[in-house]
C-alpha cells in the first residue's frame, strides 16, 4: 500500500473529506487536520507501513510534506 493511499483511507473514515481533496498539494490545516489528529494520522502510517517516524521530525504543512516524512523514515527503516 503506498503512502497516500494510507493518508486517504485514515481521512475518508475519520473526516467529511473526499478522496479528490487529499492530494499531495493540499495544506494540512485548510484539510483541517489539527494537531491531535496529524498525530494520529502518523501512527496510523508507522503501523500500516511498518515504520517508526522519529518524534523530532518538522511538523509537515501539506500531505506532500507528510509524504516525504513517511517517506524518509521508510528509506531508514530499510537501511537499519
Amino acid at each position: 500500500m503506498d503512502i497516500l493511499t494510507t493518508i486517504r483511507e485514515f481521512l475518508i473514515e475519520r473526516t467529511t473529506l473526499k478522496p479528490e481533496q487529499i492530494t499531495p498539494q493540499a495544506s494540512l490545516k485548510e484539510l483541517g487536520i489539527d494537531s491531535l489528529m496529524l498525530l494520529e494520522l502518523i501512527f496510523e502510517c508507522e503501523e500500516k507501513l511498518g515504520l517508526k517516524i522519529e518524534e523530532n521530525t518538522l511538523t509537515p504543512a501539506t500531505i506532500q510534506d507528510l509524504i516525504a516524512i513517511v517517506e524518509q523514515a521508510a528509506s531508514g527503516a530499510t537501511s537499519a
